[in-house]
């Protein structure tokens, strides 16, 4: 398994500074890839051409750009231009359909069919991609465009998938999933099984599962859960996150946070690996200076 960072909790800060402090870092410390979430008002394409001339031998990975505010065709133009300014280091597309309270709510779009939409999205965005050129027309997207790429290398395409029809999705048509809230007990029993199932249907290879939990090497193993539970109580009220805990059989996200000693984090990683998990993305918390340089410390010693 992989070990690579995920530096969305420094999205507070909207500072493109520490985001290439954090980055150069993690490259330094030998992790496999760095994942940004796209909330808020730092792009995290965008971000990653701001990156293009540092941290070496980093994989950069969106966790995820949600579909819904942006054409097929404008995500693609967008990412072939980040691939370009990243010239040979990779870079993963990770999408995701985000929430019903999110899209409908915040933007006042509508969630209507989002299975219907995943489908219609993938069918643009994917063509576009590998050679610039599509023509479809769908119930959610239309696009008949045969233009020139700024990069022969297309990303990666990923998909946040978390519900059957969504992992069959996923499976069938890219090159893996990018999970938050999960736990291993539904990465090996629901997850996995959909997911390599669909891809062996399709002919496609075994996608990855990148797996992205809040860590922590700590002494007080009930104070960290109860800060990551209040830190990150929201994915318990979000349905398709509570749908993960309920079948994972845990109360709320701290119960799923990877938390406790150096050798329970160790264990809790390697329980991962067992599950099915390809990549594992930390996201580093903790109360204190001691904790999060444990922690640190932890996962370069699982590189």
């Amino acid at each position: 398994m992989h070990i690579a960072l995920n530096a969305s909790a420094e999205l507070l800060h909207a500072d493109l500074g520490r985001l290439r402090e954090h980055a150069e870092r993690a490259a330094d410390d030998g992790f496999s890839g760095w994942w940004l979430a796209q909330t808020g008002l730092v792009d995290a394409l965008t971000a990653f051409t701001a990156l293009a001339d540092t941290a070496p031998g980093l994989e950069f990975g969106t966790a995820v750009v949600p579909t819904y505010p942006r054409h097929p065709t404008a995500l693609a133009g967008q990412a072939l231009t980040t691939a370009a300014a990243l010239r040979d280091r990779s870079l993963v597309l990770g999408i995701g359909l985000s929430h019903r309270p999110v899209i409908e709510g915040m933007l006042g779009l509508s969630f209507e069919r989002p299975i219907r939409h995943l489908i219609d999205y993938l069918s643009i965005l994917q063509p576009l991609l590998e050679s610039g050129s599509v023509s479809f027309d769908g119930e959610a997207f239309t696009a008949h465009v045969d233009t020139g790429r700024p990069t022969d290398r297309p990303p990666s395409v990923m998909v946040a998938a978390l519900g059957e029809q969504a992992l069959r999705v996923a499976g069938h048509h890219t090159d893996g999933t990018i999970l938050w809230m999960v736990g291993p007990r539904t990465v090996a029993s629901h997850i996995a099984p959909r997911m390599n199932e669909a891809a062996a249907a399709a002919g496609r290879a075994t996608p990855r599962i990148v797996c992205s939990l809040p860590t922590c090497v700590t002494n007080d193993v009930e104070a960290a859960r109860s800060a990551a539970a209040a830190v990150f109580e929201i994915y318990g009220q979000l349905p398709s996150y509570r749908a993960m805990l309920d079948r994972e059989g845990v109360d709320h996200p701290g119960d799923v946070a990877i938390v406790g000693s150096e050798e329970e984090v160790a264990t809790q990683l390697a329980d991962l690996a067992e599950a099915g998990v390809t990549d594992f993305a930390a996201l580093e918390f903790g109360t204190t200076a001691d904790e999060f340089g444990r922690t640190r410390a932890l996962l370069v010693s699982q590189l």
